[in-house]
């Protein structure tokens, strides 16, 4: 008789734990941002004798948008690199634009085998700055993470 009445009162602590954690409800995380990245790194290398056309993609998370997106970028070219020579930038302008139901875009560069001299900056960083709708750029948080891609040619 005991022994039912632990089983009994164990049983209904039991089914209140499970009734009270049913109602805690939360709402997902639910923020648009743009980030780039190669492999989930932010830096990724290029042979120096590398001769063919990569895409970069810009990826953005969020959920079904209505409208279009634009999202400004920069490339920034280190001294060790000259276009035409080492590499030529295949995507035109500055702007790169999400329509919608697409979630990512490429920034395309054709390498050029060519050697470099590895005492100057043979960087290539692409930069992702602001976007007509103000959603965050790079990762969520404080360190903003994958806001840009840095490729050395090596």
């Amino acid at each position: 008789m005991k022994k039912n009445k632990y089983i009994y009162i164990l049983s209904l602590l039991l089914s209140i734990t499970m009734l009270s954690a049913c109602k805690d409800e939360f709402e997902p995380y639910d923020h648009p941002f743009f980030h780039i990245h190669v492999a989930n790194r932010s830096t990724v290398e290029v042979a120096a004798d590398r001769n063919d056309q990569t895409d970069y993609k810009v990826y953005f998370s969020t959920k079904l948008q209505f409208e279009p997106v634009d999202l400004k970028y920069e490339v920034i070219v280190g001294n060790g690199l000259l276009a035409g020579r080492d590499f030529e930038l295949i995507t035109q302008g500055n702007t790169l634009n999400f329509p919608n139901g697409i979630f990512e875009r490429p920034v395309t560069i054709k390498w050029i085998a060519a050697p470099v001299d590895a005492t100057k900056n043979n960087t290539i960083t692409i930069r992702l700055l602001s976007n007509s709708k103000n959603y965050t750029i790079g990762l969520p948080g404080p360190d903003q993470l994958q806001k840009e891609l840095i490729i050395t040619k090596k």
